[in-house]
This record gives structure tokens, sequence and C-alpha cells, in this order.
């Protein structure tokens, strides 16, 4: 740091040097001209991974995608102007999910900020509400101590990681130079105040957070109130790892209840135990089935559901308690029905109330919904083996097929639905992900991307065909991984989900406004980008080509070609045999 060519260079090393420091390795670059301090420092420093991409919404993405994987805080660095403000719905996605982003944008000096001068915006909250924390960094000056800079970016990175997780801002303003011209400065007394930092490899500032686990006193009085559950449900929905998914079924296996495993829980793939209710959204079709579960208790582990059917029954059968564990402290409440909230991980949960928790034998909720969790599958099963390639049928495939250590990445609107709906339990338990925060469309292929990059392993994204438009650019990320992403492209010429609201019904508007066909297909797109691709017409050939994706060193995609309203007709037709199937138990 003592050859820094000037003063913008010399902070912009302490900057990165004290985030690398603060266990921060992973840097997303948009270039640009206002940002080359920060982008210089980033790239000079042996330490610090980077990666860059030209647009800045879609490398938003990518951060968001290996902050959820690696669970810790990523950097993404943007020139002045609009460029930060590309990051917004990355963000958005990113304070609703918890992730740790860590943003840094580069911006004019104050005496040019309201002068009309070029590239220049108000970047003062520029990420509003979503930004946890934010911080004005001064223009550099070296009448400014060092310990400044130092603790501020300790500060932005506690903030960034502290439960609950989120976004922090940072904006850097530099006056010229912004490239590495010498300007003649000598820094050698500006460093003395923090010599020791400078010896050393650790952070200026060491945060500790102290957490406080529940007292004998109100655990006690807690399993009190989950004792007094006569009839009960577990719900899992997003959590964490291995540990915690055992967790919750043992927690279940112990009180015989049934479990309603999420997409995203990682208990609906892969695993077979007979607590576990994996196609509960389709049982829930059945009201005779319905009229028969009585619960007077939920206890809700994780995030939210996917099933609507799920909330709906739930709202037309209200429990008498409903337990909600997450950690963090915001609410998860949309029918407004939780009565004990307990901030906790789902692991130190399990593992401080299972003993104090008398166990069960096996509900006759359990005994009900195991029969029809089977008959389900049974009839999914049967219905899908044909050789006509549906979009369910291509969901139920890759779940069979997905290799051991791939990772399975769901697009919002239907594919998360169909996985949700008709993956089937008995392949591979592999790690689930989505951008289920805000539950938009964008950014999904640079998200899957930038998980690849997290896990260091091959990632499976099942995406719609407005969310492949929507993020095409981001193509162009997949040809430097390390590991291949296979894309399956559910093309049905529009936005199928709205086939299956209300809106469907009003012809006249309709299909211009609401499904908005765009007449296109993705092998010119590969051909681009340079990728393999592939068009599968039958469910063999589908099977045959995702394996060889699977297992090729190129990223792929592999385009299922749809038709809207036969997409109905087989969707009406599926659910139709599941309710007369499980109608009869």
């Amino acid at each position: 740091m003592l050859n820094c060519a000037n003063i913008n260079h010399l902070w912009s090393s302490l900057i990165i040097d004290e985030l690398v420091r603060s266990g921060v390795e992973y840097f997303c670059i948009a270039p640009g001209s206002r940002s080359t301090p920060l982008t210089v420092a980033v790239a000079r420093h042996p330490k610090a991974k980077h990666f860059i991409h030209y647009d800045e919404r879609g490398l938003a993405f990518h951060a968001l995608g290996y902050a959820s994987a690696a669970k810790k805080p990523v950097v993404l660095i943007s020139t002045s102007g609009t460029a930060g403000a590309n990051f917004y719905p990355a963000v958005i996605e990113a304070s609703k999910k918890k992730v740790p982003l860590i943003v840094l944008t580069a911006d004019r000096p104050p005496e040019l900020r309201a002068t009309g001068a070029v590239q220049t915006i108000d970047q003062t909250h520029l990420l509003g509400t979503y930004a946890k924390f934010y911080f004005d960094m001064p223009c550099p000056d070296l009448k400014i101590k060092p310990e400044v800079v130092l603790t501020t970016v300790d500060q932005i990175v506690y903030q960034a990681a502290r439960n609950p997780s989120g976004v922090v801002h940072l904006n850097c303003m530099f006056r010229d130079p912004l490239a590495p011209i010498k300007t003649g400065e000598n820094f050698n007394s500006y460093f003395k105040s923090i010599d020791v930092w400078m010896k050393g490899r650790k952070p200026y500032t060491h945060y500790v957070t102290a957490f406080e686990s529940v007292r004998i006193p109100e655990a006690k009085k807690i399993a009190e109130r989950l004792n007094g559950i006569e009839n009960g449900l577990i719900v899992v929905g997003k959590i964490g790892g291995e540990d915690e998914q055992n967790a919750a079924l043992d927690l279940a296996k112990r009180l015989g209840w049934p479990l309603f495993a999420d997409a995203s829980s990682g208990l609906r793939l892969g695993r077979t135990d007979g607590h576990i209710i994996h196609y509960f959204d389709q049982i829930l079709l059945s009201s005779k089935v319905t009229k028969k579960l009585k619960f007077d208790g939920v206890i809700h582990l994780g995030g939210r559901i996917t099933s609507k059917r799920f909330y709906d029954f739930i709202e037309a059968h209200p429990p008498g308690e409903y337990v909600m564990v997450l950690n963090h402290p915001l609410r998860n409440d949309p029918l407004h029905q939780v009565t004990l909230r307990v901030e906790s991980t789902v692991g130190n949960f399990c593992s401080t109330f299972a003993p104090l928790i008398k166990p069960r034998k096996p509900s006759a909720a359990l005994k009900l919904l195991s029969k029809a969790n089977l008959a389900v599958d049974q009839t999914i099963e049967t219905f899908s083996s044909g050789e006509r390639l549906s979009e369910p049928q291509a969901a139920r495939l890759i779940t069979q097929h997905i290799p051991k250590g791939h990772a399975l990445f769901l697009a919002n609107s239907m594919p998360i639905r169909e996985i949700d709906f008709y993956g089937d339990c008995k392949g591979q338990a592999v790690r689930t992900n989505g951008n289920r925060g805000a539950s938009g469309i964008e950014g999904l292929v640079a998200s899957a991307a930038g998980l690849s990059v997290g896990l260091d392993g091959p990632v499976t994204l099942l995406v719609g065909d407005l969310s492949l438009l929507h993020d095409l650019n981001s193509l162009a990320m997949l040809r430097g991984l390390k590991h291949p992403v296979t894309i399956v492209v559910l093309n049905n010429d529009g936005g199928a989900i709205f086939s299956f609201l209300p809106i469907a019904g009003e012809k006249d508007v309709f299909e211009k406004f609401f499904a908005t066909p765009h007449g296109t297909t993705f092998e010119n797109a590969a051909r681009m980008f340079g990728l393999s691709y592939a068009c599968p017409d039958s469910a063999k050939a589908f099977t045959q080509v995702y394996k060889k994706a699977t297992g090729s060193s190129l990223s792929t995609i592999i385009e299922v070609k749809t038709d809207r309203d036969e997409n109905i007709k087989i969707h009406k037709l599926l659910q139709d045999k599941i309710r007369q199937r499980i109608d009869k138990l």
C-alpha cells in the first residue's frame, strides 16, 4: 500500500484488503470508469477472486446466487450513475432471502452533485429500505485517518452477515485521478497509527455476536403448549442443510405427525421416509380427504410454502396453535394465524424441544396421508409413463435423473410448482434453491450461474420461456464456468401460469395482455453464446439429452416445446385422476 499511486488507490486498497481480511473472497465487478480505483484494488489483490460481467442486473443476481450457496458476504462493484440502480431487483431479492450482499457504488464528488454533471445522479440511499445499512464514504483524503476506512468496512461486513443477513451499501466518492497515476504523495506517515494492522492479517475491528438460547423456564412453557397439541402437522419450508432436515424429520417421527415438505425444504426430493408427505398439495385437491384432516396445531419450520392450496386449507381450517420457527426476527405470517413465534435455527429448536416433547404413536392423519401420498405417486408415475413429453413429465424426469452431487435451481411461476406437484421423491437428494424471496422472474440464469460457483458444482436450472428471455444476457456467464449449468426451458410461448388464473376467462384481453406470446425459440441463443442445445420431442429423447447434458463439461439449453392450451388440459386431467384415486381411500 505504501507504493499506491495516489490517495484514491490507497483508500481502495484499504477497503478491499479489509474486506478480504474479514472473510470476503468473491468480488463481482461491472466495468466502469468512476469505479476504477476499486476495480484495480481487486485486480491486484492476491486473495481476491473476481467475476466480471457487463450487465449490472445480471451481475447482481450472479452475486445473489453465489452468496446463497457460499453462505458468506459477496461484493458488488459498479460505477456511478444508473449502473448501481440496476442492482435493485437482486438487492430486493437478497433482502427478502436474508442473503448478505455488500454493494460498493462509485460516485462523483460532492461538488458535482446536483450540478448537471454527466453520469451523476443522487446515489444517497439508492437502494432504499432494502439496504439494512448505508454509508456515504467521503472522498479519499489524507486528513481523514485510515482507521475511518477500516472501521467502516468492518461495520458493513458485520451488518451484512449479522442476523438477519442482508444488503449493505457503501457509496464511495472519488475525485480525479481515477487511474493509478502517480501524484507524488508520500504515504509513510499516514500508516503510523495502524502499524499493528499493517503487520498482521486480521481485521481492524473484531465483532462478536452473543446469541441467547431459550431459558429453561421459557422452554418448559413452550413445551407445554406443544404437548397440548393432539393432532398436529409439521410444515417445512426453506431451511438449512442436511442436519436441519434430519432434525425436522426426527421431530416428526417423535411426534408421530405428518410432515409437509416444500420443494425448497431439501426434504421433498430424495427422501422416502413414511412421515414425509411429498404430494400434500395434490392430496389437498380432495375435499373427501381434507374433511378428515382436523389439525389443532401446526409447527411451521423455515420459510413460506409454495403451495397456495396449503394456505387455503389452513385458512379454511385454522388450527388452535400455529408455531412458527425462523432464524430471524421478521414476520412470516400472511394469514395472521401465528400464535407462537420462536426465533431459532431449526436445528437448535429441535434439539432443545425434542427431549421435552412426549413421544407419540403415528397419528390417524399420518396414516391417511401416507396412503394418499403413495396413491398420488403411483398415479403420476402411470400418467407420465407415455412417450409424449409434457411439462409435468419433464419436471418429473429431471428429479428422476439428476445426478448425485448436482444442484437444482427452480425458477418462479410454473417451474417450482411443477417440481412441488410432480417431482419424484425417489431420485437423488439434491440441493434445491430458487429466488423465492420476492418470487420475480428476472435474473434466474445469473443466479443459477452464481450458485454453481458458490457450490463449486454443476447445476440444473428449470425455467420458463419468459424468464429465460428476461435474462438472456446472462447466458454469457455460462461459457467460463468451471462446472456446467444445464438449462431446461419450458417454452409454451408465453406466461403459462396466467392460464391457471381467472383472467384466462377474459378472452378479449387474455392472450395479448397476459399470455404475451413471443414466437421465439432458443436454438440461436445457444449458438450465439457457445452453448450446447437440444430440443427433445419425447420422454425417451428428453432423458437421453438430459443425461448427456449433465455428464458434459459444456453448459446446455434443453428446450421443451409445449402448447399452452394443451398444457392446461394435461394438468387438469392429471389432477382429476389424482382426485379420483385418493377419493377412494
